[in-house]
């Protein structure tokens, strides 16, 4: 039997988050709290350190599910589940801050807005942005995952929500997994559907951002930038 020498207690992770607060702890020591424990003749600082080893960068932790953590040396169902639901609360505390008051003047901000939650997808995400007439975001939503399609796109539901939430204006957005933000000719048919159809509801259509990896693509401006 293996046993794991005690780590003395002022090196702890808790009890350094609790005497230093969290952003004095590394990755691997905010990891190790999640975790909890070890195993057999791994510390728990040492379990949280092979689970980093496995990721190419920190951000890849938001893509994984309770199955691919699982999949690792001593991570079971409990362990797997405590992560992903610390990192899924953090996505939604995110989100609510960032929708809290802000306000949309330019493309910048709507990549800004959305690249934490659509850089990690593997799948296209349309979304709407709910605007009200001082250009504050009201809501935002994905309004159907799959590579965009004129056909697929049906304005009366999206503007029946922006009609429902007194929206000004909308703009709207999907990323390319794929990383090149240049929108097919199916994007711009559907922008261009979208504004035909809005008009007569008097509500502007401001743009259609197509979100990439570090960079963004402006169908108004017609133009790319990169981050």
């Amino acid at each position: 039997m293996y046993l794991v020498k005690e780590m003395p207690e002022e090196e702890r992770p808790r009890e350094r988050l609790m005497s230093l607060g969290p952003m004095a702890l590394s990755n691997e020591e905010l990891l190790a709290i999640l975790l909890r424990t070890g195993m057999n003749e791994v510390s728990v600082i040492e379990l949280a350190r092979q689970v980093l080893y496995h990721l190419e960068s920190l951000d890849d932790l938001k893509k994984m599910s309770v199955q691919e953590l699982m999949n690792l040396r001593g991570i079971k169902d409990a362990k797997a589940c405590t992560v992903i639901a610390a990192i899924e609360l953090g996505k939604r505390l995110e989100m609510t801050r960032r929708t809290k008051k802000t306000i949309i003047k330019t493309a910048h901000d709507v990549y800004f807005l959305l690249y934490p939650e659509l850089s990690h997808l593997e799948q296209e995400h349309f979304i709407a942005i709910y605007l009200s007439i001082k250009s504050e975001v009201i809501k935002y939503e994905t309004i159907f995952i799959g590579t965009i399609h004129q056909t697929l796109i049906h304005p009366r539901e999206i503007f029946k929500n922006a009609i429902k939430l007194s929206a000004a204006a909308v703009i709207f957005s999907h990323n390319h997994p794929t990383g090149d933000s240049t929108p097919s000719k199916a994007d711009i048919d559907a922008t261009e559907n979208l504004k035909n159809a809005s008009k007569t509801l008097g509500i502007d259509v401001i743009d259609h951002i197509v979100i990439g990896k570090h960079e963004y693509y402006s169908i108004r401006e017609r133009q790319k930038i990169w981050v």
